[in-house]
């Protein structure tokens, strides 16, 4: 999915509006405790009140752009940087010199560097690594028992990162250990972006401590990886090895610090958001068994009944269709801030140098104004005949300009594999305990969604 670019929204006159304030804030704690308790019905309400809207974080004022056009506009200008409550409170993650959180010459460094393992060109070298992984989820269930989705797809995702990534042997228990703890921190996380009360978050409360141990543990776990790739002496044709032999602006080898923080940004954001859309498209089979039968009757008539492989995957429409419904109506990053980085303007609304803007492409890809039935799980909406009347920027599911999500392909490709190898085998039911109302953190994703895999 592409999209090209377009201008930056500005006003053509002088008189610049300020945005309305959304109603319902508290003394001290403003929209956040609105945001804490239903964050998705807030932020998909504030449309209404118009197309940029004023919030209060505590003490702040934070700038909600609503309408597509202008998620768009703010992506491509210049004015505006990665920043704000949510990369600040990743950066205790993601740390400050990763393509994730970097701005400026060095974010432009970053990508050249990491590009190449992403090039469209190369995903075919990681199809026989996919396939293995995505057979592997089918060959280790069994029909009737009881699947915990969260931990298989942190399992899968995190497997195929590592070994197409980082060409390491990765043991399920490393898979494990980081799936708990990207659980811990990224729900952590969230609160802190949204009630930014930083000196308690230092006190020695359980759950402060519980998100300590967590960003520690993976912090020991990326080291570990490091480590063991320089003491191997192997150089395989790799992101790490890359990330291992960059050099800078000056041309001098880029620091440890940069390394670690590169690795934690390649395995920590995609394994975290890819293994969230898994959980929704096993949800998804489970709810609607007419699309799990479609994709099983199309995998079936691409494949003629052998097992379906990584060369099938752009043949099957119908499965590519399901995967970008699923992520329409369940992105996996539900909410993203950027920061003015000098006085400007959106839909002639002015914005202030300095200030923080929020947008959720959860709220934009589900607004009535650009989907017809708008809430119904509807893959045909993206056949070509109707995916011409989705405004534009209405489905950016990895965002656009130069902080586009460099894993688009790789991403897409492996959702579409894995969904079309479970379904040639499997239709889903849930069991007692089964919770797949939605959890909010930095991401989306199930609470506990228990599925029993029965044969066809």
């Amino acid at each position: 999915m592409t999209v090209e670019s377009v201008k930056p929204v500005t006003s053509e006159t002088t008189e610049l509006r300020e945005p309305p304030l959304a109603g319902g804030a508290l003394p001290i704690l403003g929209h956040g405790l609105q945001l804490v308790r239903d964050p998705l019905a807030f932020m998909s309400g504030l449309r209404a009140h118009g197309d940029v809207v004023r919030l209060k974080l505590g003490p702040k004022t934070v700038y909600a752009v609503t309408a597509p056009a202008l998620t768009g506009a703010l992506a491509l200008s210049p004015d505006y940087k990665i920043d704000g409550p949510l990369w600040e409170s990743l950066e205790g993650l993601l740390g400050k010199e990763g393509v994730a959180t970097a701005n400026g010459p060095r974010h432009r460094r970053q990508r050249r560097t990491i590009q190449p393992a992403f090039r469209l060109d190369a995903i075919p070298a990681y199809g026989p690594v996919m396939e293995e992984e995505a057979h592997g989820l089918t060959e280790r269930w069994q029909p009737g028992e009881t699947i915990d989705c969260t931990s298989e797809s942190f399992r899968v995702a995190v497997r195929i990162a590592a070994r197409c990534l980082l060409r390491g042997d990765f043991m399920d228990e490393r898979a494990e250990r980081l799936s708990i703890d990207l659980a811990t921190l990224f729900r952590g996380m969230y609160r802190r972006m949204v009630i930014p009360l930083g000196p308690l978050y230092r006190l020695p409360f359980p759950a402060n401590r519980e998100f300590n141990r967590a960003l520690a543990d993976l912090h020991l776990l990326v080291d570990e990886i490091v480590a063991e790739r320089r003491a191997s002496g192997q150089k395989p044709d790799d992101l790490l090895t890359a990330l291992l032999e960059a050099k800078d602006d000056n041309g001098d080898p880029i620091g440890e610090q940069e390394i670690h923080d590169q690795v934690v940004a390649i395995v920590t954001p995609g394994s975290e958001t890819v293994a969230s859309t898994i959980m929704w498209l096993l949800q998804v089979l489970a709810e609607h068994p007419e699309h799990a039968e479609k994709v099983r009757a199309e995998v079936e008539s691409v494949t003629g009944g052998r097992p379906v492989g990584f060369a099938d995957v752009r043949a099957l429409r119908h499965t590519n269709n399901v995967v970008v419904e699923a992520m329409r109506l369940r992105p996996a990053v539900w909410i993203l801030t950027r920061r003015a980085v000098t006085d400007t303007a959106l839909g002639g609304y002015r914005i202030p140098a300095g200030a923080d803007i929020v947008y959720s492409p959860y709220a934009i890809q589900r607004d009535g104004r650009s989907y017809d039935r708008h809430l119904d799980f509807d893959p045909d909406r993206w056949l070509p005949e109707r995916a011409k009347d989705v405004p534009k920027y209405a489905m950016s599911p990895f965002s656009v300009g130069n902080r586009k999500c460099p894993s688009d392909h790789f991403s897409m490709a492996q959702l579409s594999l894995i969904t079309a190898a479970i379904s040639a085998k499997y239709r889903f039911e849930q069991v007692s305990g089964s919770n797949d109302t939605t959890r909010v953190g930095i991401t989306l994703r199930p609470h506990r969604l228990l599925l029993t895999p029965q044969p066809w």
